[in-house]
């Protein structure tokens, strides 16, 4: 995002001043802040925020004056706030703190660039001052309360130096947590019989596992496939540390491409154009910042499916942190999928023995899946300076840690309720219901004709494919049957259908 650029009198302020005049190579933050000659106002560019704001808001060309603006009037966009820190004088700082030595904004920017830079300024622990929180709740999605006495800040950090996502409370996420998607789920569930429902869930755990394959475009092995069920059945009780997401790696990938440690190369993602020319989309970390990545991901993971955040929030975050790690060759984006069920199962948004097919809502529409992942990897692309090796393989050359630590992952929370939603009220639904009718075509089938088992249930199964009619083709593989015979298993079927139509519209 550059500047408007409306050639009257128009200038940044926040963030987006701190990331023009420092120069900083960071992405651009998804909210941003002008003066303009004129009222306040908003803008929505895609998936960027504009926000005007007259003249009276305008603030001298001083790194911590635009800090103070950005603290009080925006959500924090880590990437800029730790980029801009690093590129500080630590004397600006410890200047702000002795002048406002009680000062909310003052404070907050000592514990930020104390955590992020690693570096103690020359300044005593605060010893007056209400505690302050280092982020707004009520402009973000906040961890459980950890105190820092040195600052008397609050740190409700979603994660750490290490890695540490910010979340905004967007009014969509806002109005998508105030659907309770995971009551709907409960009283859909609760208005089934108990056989019904546990038919249903060994389908849903099926589908979730063929669809999650899908998407890396393969087809599992029946043993791979109950490798994956099972994995997905237990993974309310899944421990993501080192150790278990290494033997969960090598549970679903081809036993040759099994892990023993994080990679120790450099990884790309991308397609062959044209039979002979690497199209690269994504660039992962660097090999040698692996390892400190994923242990800051192990720590954040714990720290928010353990705290008060939102579960589909909480999936979100630590899946999509996982997936942009890309800490093994093979089967992250399984990993990646794995781990939104493992949250939501953890924190008991989805109910006991009860999977959501988030995977088969993506398949759905795979193009929003790629696009949402393009938010991340494009910008992160636009600031890694790479090139090609004899071998034809990828070296970076520059540091790009950061671009992996510090992101803002509001629109994958936002993505990942909507692909819960369409799951829970179309494949939950779905399966519910193709069960129960099912069943009760199948019982009504053979009071009219006692016909073997599986002759029965495929006639059921053929006419529920077709809207309660046995297509011509497939007449003839019920031979044995009369046409009114036919006429009245149809009409069996149909009803069976509309009975639980009526009941579950």
């Amino acid at each position: 995002m550059s500047d408007p650029s409306l050639n009257d009198g128009t200038a940044p302020l926040g963030y987006a001043w701190l990331r023009r005049e420092l120069d900083l190579a960071v992405p651009a933050p998804a909210v941003e802040s002008y003066v303009i000659q004129g009222a306040r106002r908003t803008e929505i560019r895609g998936r960027h925020i504009i926000e005007f704001y007259p003249r009276q808001y305008a603030t001298e060309s001083m790194v911590t004056s635009h800090l103070r603006f950005a603290l009080r009037h925006e959500p924090v966009d880590i990437g800029v706030l730790v980029a801009a820190l690093k590129a500080l004088k630590p004397t600006d700082i410890e200047a702000w703190v002795r002048a406002e030595p009680t000062g909310g904004f003052s404070r907050r920017t000592w514990f930020f660039y104390e955590t992020f830079t690693g570096r103690t300024l020359d300044l005593e622990d605060a010893r007056t001052g209400n505690y302050v929180e280092a982020l707004d709740p009520d402009r973000h999605i906040v961890a459980s309360r950890r105190n820092s006495p040195r600052h008397r800040v609050i740190d409700n950090l979603l994660g750490g130096v290490g890695l540490c996502p910010i979340v905004r409370r967007s009014p969509r996420l806002v109005d998508q947590m105030g659907l309770h998607v995971d009551a709907e789920a409960r009283a859909l569930i609760e208005t089934y019989d108990p056989v019904i429902l546990a038919r249903a869930v060994n389908y849903l755990y099926t589908k979730e596992t063929r669809s999650s394959f899908a998407i890396e475009g393969e087809t599992p092995s029946a043993s791979r496939t109950d490798r994956f069920v099972a994995a997905l059945k237990a993974a309310p009780s899944f421990n993501p540390d080192k150790a278990s997401l290494i033997q969960l790696q090598g549970d679903i990938v081809d036993p040759r491409y099994a892990a023993t440690d994080w990679r120790d190369f450099q990884n790309f993602v991308g397609e062959t154009v044209g039979g002979y020319r690497e199209e690269v989309h994504f660039i992962c970390p660097q090999p040698q910042d692996v390892p400190g990545l994923m242990d800051a991901w192990i720590t954040m993971t714990k720290r928010i499916v353990d705290g008060a955040v939102d579960p589909v929030v909480a999936a979100a975050t630590a899946a999509f942190a996982f997936v942009f790690i890309h800490p093994f060759e093979d089967g992250n984006g399984r990993i990646h999928r794995f781990l939104m069920h493992h949250v939501l199962a953890k924190q008991g948004y989805s109910p006991e023995g009860i999977i959501f097919p988030v995977s088969a809502a993506i398949l759905r529409d795979r193009r929003s899946y790629d696009e949402m992942l393009q938010t991340f990897s494009k910008p992160v692309l636009e600031f890694t300076q790479w090139r090609w090796t004899s071998e034809q393989e990828i070296t970076v050359t520059n540091e790009t840690g950061d671009l992996y630590r510090y992101f803002d992952a509001t629109a994958f929370a936002e993505y990942l309720y909507d692909r819960v939603a369409d799951t829970v009220r179309r494949d939950l639904k779905e399966e519910l219901g193709f069960v129960a009718i099912f069943d009760r075509a199948l019982t009504d089938v053979r009071e009219i004709i006692d016909m073997p088992d599986r002759r029965a249930s495929l006639f059921v199964r053929l006419c529920m494919q077709n809207g309660g009619r046995l297509s011509a083709t497939k007449r003839q593989q019920f031979a044995e049957l009369t046409d009114a015979e036919i006429a009245r298993l149809e009409t069996a079927v149909q009803q069976a259908i509309t009975a639980e139509t009526a009941g579950h519209p």
